[in-house]
């Protein structure tokens, strides 16, 4: 269980001073020891409960309300999560972790926009990511395609936040969240800010 209230399933784990690993069938992911509240002995679960996030076979749905010409950052979200099946603040924790909310952010390797698309992901969903509803757009389909992609795993949620922020390919090769700091920090921003705004609402 870590302090957010989040719970993360492993198979068995190991402390080194102030770093534990948590270790399953696809490698182990490392954290902090401070990030940690306590261990329980359960099922297998999957972070946060499985019924966060749609099943992939679900189709997308259509945006209750289309967002207005000068749409603020939450009313993309919105938007952007009913189209995709996505819980709101999810994708709105994702855009604000990638962008601070702010459509002209360009990162120094090229990733544009509120959910920092890069220009050959954008091409690939077909979206302009200069277009901010159209980028808002793009980045709940591909965070649903990974959510989609790593759907029987336990740790589903861990996975494609890792693929969205470091590439589906170092997860394969690293067979789980890949070492990077970055993606870890990304990782823990991530649900940190998921559990603040569920909290809230």
């Amino acid at each position: 269980m870590l302090g957010n209230g989040f719970r993360i399933h492993a198979d068995r784990h190991e402390s080194d001073g102030s770093v534990v690993r948590l270790y399953d069938g696809s490698g182990f992911t490392q954290m902090r020891a401070d990030r940690i509240d306590h261990f329980e002995v359960e099922d297998a679960v999957r972070v946060p409960e499985p019924g966060a996030i749609v099943a992939a076979g679900q189709k997308p749905g259509p945006a209750e309300l289309p967002a207005p010409a000068q749409a603020t950052p939450e009313e993309l979200a919105r938007v952007a999560a009913a189209k995709y099946s996505l819980p709101e603040d999810f994708v709105r924790s994702v855009m604000r972790v990638e962008s601070a909310l702010c459509q002209e952010a360009v990162s120094p390797k090229g990733a544009i926009g509120l959910m920092q698309l890069m220009p050959d992901t954008a091409r690939s969903l077909g979206v302009d990511p200069r277009n901010a509803r159209q980028n808002a757009e793009g980045g709940a389909q591909y965070l649903r395609d990974l959510l989609a992609r790593y759907e029987n795993r336990p740790d589903q949620v861990l996975l494609a936040l890792a693929a969205y922020n470091a590439g589906p390919g170092a997860v394969e090769r690293y067979h789980g969240v890949p070492p990077y700091a970055e993606t870890r920090r990304y990782i823990l921003k991530v649900l940190k800010y998921w559990d603040q705004t569920r909290k809230a609402d």
